[in-house]
């Protein structure tokens, strides 16, 4: 990464277009978007800042005050409660809908993947604040948390105090600061997908961080490639841009959904949960476990209540020593983080065979009703209600 951080204060001029010409722009992006074979989008802070994070170089950016000597007071909690920008959400509808090929980000916030980014499509440059890895066995977490070193000593001891919990390995963080190399397989990615696109956009990045910035440098300079740059501020790649779009990404990703027609989709917290029975000679055993979609271990309970019995730590696990028989149902009380103020959920699982069994349900939550909705990953509807509907 760059050592250098601050800029002068022509760099830090913000340029507004008006928004009949942001239109145009929009509407020649929308058609080289359905045109383009291998579709790559690269975002910067830019991106997020809608959704109340601060960026690094805007005139409020975290750079931009600590270069003036300004106290920068950016809550860890900003981060876990932001709601994703029709940017993050226009994102996921491309590609859902096959258009978007994949996503490079700067961004260390977690929204691209809370928003319903595949882990397979995504290369997080600069790391995850609610990602966390095994130094031992590379076992990754996902957390309903800031996965992060205290940082006592060095910026650059990056364990978090936790162990793995399959190898009992130390668990370090996966932020990238200043003077680190990039992971190399995240960096290969992003630039084996840059050498294939013939399009790529640049959302909300002054594109000065290194080698980041390389991956959009990659199509800008490759014969046939199309660069276009949607950003406040200069960057060192406009000469190289098929099209400079001066707007926030909003403004820019609203209209060119419009045009392809394709909606943007409402944020759905989306949850998955595993549920494991195992038979034992005086009863069973049942242990609970949050996954991400990709069937990386997630973090997002507070407690699991199986019948009358609480556990407040992972992992999830209960003897029961009670027949559990075919056909019967087990409850299951759900308590979480919390940080969009979701209510507990009542779960009402049906165990079916006798046998031993494993079911995974989709748990949904819609921010604006606070509802929750659960589904059995097979399809089958699960019994489940809230215990409080609270709306945010």
């Amino acid at each position: 990464m760059a050592f250098s951080a601050h800029l002068a204060d022509e760099d830090l001029k913000e340029t507004f277009e008006l928004p009949d010409k942001i239109d145009q722009k929009a509407k020649k992006l929308a058609d080289l978007i359905h045109k383009s074979t291998h579709f790559i989008v690269f975002t910067g802070a830019g991106v997020s800042t809608a959704a109340g994070i601060p960026d690094f170089r805007g005139p409020q950016g975290k750079w931009t005050l600590e270069a003036q000597g300004k106290r920068v007071t950016t809550s860890s909690e900003c981060t876990l409660q932001a709601i994703p920008t029709p940017t993050h959400m226009a994102l996921v509808a491309l590609q859902d809908s096959g258009h978007l090929k994949h996503l490079v980000s700067q961004n260390c916030d977690g929204l691209h993947r809370r928003s319903g980014i595949r882990s397979e499509i995504i290369s997080e440059l600069h790391g995850n604040s609610n990602r966390e890895t095994c130094r031992r066995c590379g076992t990754a977490y996902l957390r309903d948390f800031r996965a992060v070193a205290s940082h006592e000593r060095t910026v650059y001891n990056h364990r978090t105090g936790r162990k793995c919990t399959l190898c009992r390995g130390e668990l370090m963080d996966t932020l990238v600061h200043f003077g680190e190399d990039l992971p190399e397989g995240t960096m290969g990615r992003a630039r084996a997908h840059a050498e294939r696109a013939d399009l790529c956009l640049v959302l909300g990045s002054s594109l000065r961080v290194t080698p980041a910035n390389s991956i959009p440098e990659v199509v800008g300079r490759r014969r046939g490639g199309k660069l276009v740059v949607c950003n406040l501020q200069m960057t060192p790649l406009d000469g190289l841009a098929s099209m400079r779009v001066w707007t926030r990404a909003d403004e820019l990703m609203v209209r060119v959904m419009g045009y392809l027609a394709v909606p943007i989709p409402s944020f759905i917290l989306t949850r998955r949960l595993e549920l494991r029975t195992v038979k034992k000679p005086r009863g069973f055993q049942v242990s609970v476990q949050g996954l991400d979609v990709d069937g990386t271990p997630a973090s997002f309970l507070r407690s699991v209540k199986v019948e009358r019995r609480v556990g407040k730590a992972e992992p999830y696990s209960f003897e029961v020593r009670e027949k559990l028989l075919p056909d019967s149902g087990l409850t299951l009380s759900l308590s979480f983080m919390g940080h969009y103020n979701e209510p507990d959920l009542e779960l009402r699982h049906q165990y079916r065979s006798g046998e031993d069994e494993r079911s995974c349900y989709t748990l949904q939550f819609d921010p604006s009703s606070g509802q929750w909705t659960t589904e059995l990953e097979a399809g089958q509807s699960a019994a489940a209600k809230g215990l409080s509907n609270m709306a945010i």
